[in-house]
């Protein structure tokens, strides 16, 4: 019985089509990390699984880690997540380099989780992270770079929104109005943050455990209606919440002025099922009807540091899977076509005795970084047309000998243009093929 020709469950063989898209997605992470001023930096495949059971949640370690023993005894795991090993990196040097501290990556990551649309065992993740001051500023620019990516690929607030909240409201509201202790309080937001997953009958049975009076289960309904950055402020309000933990009113103004708030909503039921977020906690969803979904989610963290003997460094970050990523601009028609690569030039002949030619025309062009895809072998005039077609390339080259001079006859694919140059006019020719 010979081998299986399919990659392992839940990860993708990426084919050269494949790998266009990629890096289509991956040139726009660059850039739009860039433009903020955020430093590219990456870790190594496998981490000693502590770090994840110190800080991630056991959600994610008894179900969703890749783990095992190495030769040496040690329990390690290919990374889940990025978060905990970007937050052991800046731990060794933070104290060096001036705050705050951008940076960003595309790790490929392994989850063992239950392959389906939009999410596989192996992807690649875009990672923004800030660390700094503890600020409602900090926060505002990582929901930017989500939106300046997006809106690199030409979607606006008619194709995805950003449900947001935030952990410090949240544990205000359980521990001062509700009463509960850290560990109820964990309890409550594990059941909040299956809320929309559960029908009403359900959710009330999983509630009534709490032992709530009328009056706070009244207060838990409504805080689960707010739906709206406007019903927010005022169950606030209402509730007394005290603005020196998180200044909402700056916070939304600031959104506001930047032009931000056309993308925001407000949903109480965002709490991030990750044990290490402290404040703002946000989803960027997909408003495709035939897609909708989330399709990323980061927040505040504080205390990562702490599991490395470090005082606090606060951070915000989000990632953005290249899976759910594809889908999005699939969905909205954003992705452009992939189906053929992008060369400059194909070179090839119609008669014999012109591979050396071929060769030389084609390493020159290269040095003067043009793509160029050869062909030694002599081809008929059609063939050559189609090859070069087929290659993806704008220009095609035939090498020939014209009136005892070597040549090369240039024509666009696009317009069939065509022109002649001896095989030394090495400018004139990258010309030709740059349309300049």
């Amino acid at each position: 019985m010979g081998l299986s020709k399919k990659p392992y469950k839940g990860c993708r063989d990426l084919y050269p089509k494949d790998k266009r898209e990629q890096n289509f997605l991956f040139d726009s992470m660059h850039i739009t990390a860039k433009s903020f001023g955020y430093e590219p930096y990456d870790g190594p495949m496998l981490e000693e699984i502590e770090l994840y059971r110190a800080k991630s949640g056991q959600e994610l370690i008894n179900d969703q880690i890749y783990g095992f023993t190495d030769r040496g005894a040690r329990e390690v795991a290919i990374r889940p997540e990025m978060t905990p090993t970007v937050a052991r990196m800046v731990s060794n040097v933070h104290k060096e380099i001036p705050k705050p501290i951008r940076w960003y990556s595309i790790p490929n990551l392994m989850r063992y989780e239950r392959p389906q649309k939009g999410r596989l065992r192996e992807h690649w993740q875009f990672n923004v992270d800030i660390f700094g001051p503890d600020n409602i500023y900090n926060e505002i620019e990582v929901l930017q770079v989500a939106i300046s990516l997006f809106e690199k690929f030409g979607a606006n607030h008619n194709h995805f929104g950003i449900q947001i909240n935030n952990r410090k409201f949240v544990d205000f509201f359980f521990q001062n109005k509700l009463e509960l202790d850290r560990i109820q309080s964990y309890k409550l937001y594990k059941l909040v943050d299956r809320y929309e997953k559960l029908n009403s009958d359900t959710f009330a049975k999983y509630l009534e455990e709490f032992h709530f009076s009328n009056d706070q289960c009244q207060l838990v309904h409504e805080y689960l209606s707010i739906d709206s950055v406007e019903k927010f402020i005022g169950f606030a309000k209402k509730v007394k919440f005290n603005k020196e933990i998180w200044d909402f009113e700056i916070f939304f103004k600031t959104l506001k002025e930047l032009n931000i708030m056309a993308y925001v909503e407000f949903n109480s039921s965002i709490v991030r099922g990750l044990d290490y977020y402290t404040g703002l906690v946000f989803e960027i969803f997909d408003k495709h009807p035939e897609n909708r979904r989330a399709l990323c989610g980061g927040g505040a963290y504080s205390g990562l540091m702490s599991i490395f003997n470090e005082s606090p460094l606060p951070g915000v970050g989000f990632g953005l899977g290249d899976v759910t990523l594809k889908d999005f601009l699939k969905a909205h028609e954003l992705l452009p076509d992939f189906e053929k690569a992008n060369h400059n030039i194909y070179i090839a002949a119609e008669d014999e005795n012109h591979e050396l030619q071929v060769l030389n025309l084609s390493n020159l062009l290269r040095r003067e970084n043009i793509s160029v895809c050869n062909n030694t072998m002599k081809l008929k005039y059609n063939k050559i047309i189609n090859a070069a077609e087929k290659s993806g390339s704008s220009t095609v080259g035939i090498v020939q000998f014209i009136e005892g001079q070597s040549m090369v006859k240039l024509k666009k694919l696009s317009n069939h243009q065509t022109k002649s140059f001896a095989l030394t006019e090495i400018n004139k020719i990258k010309n030709f093929i740059l349309d300049k």
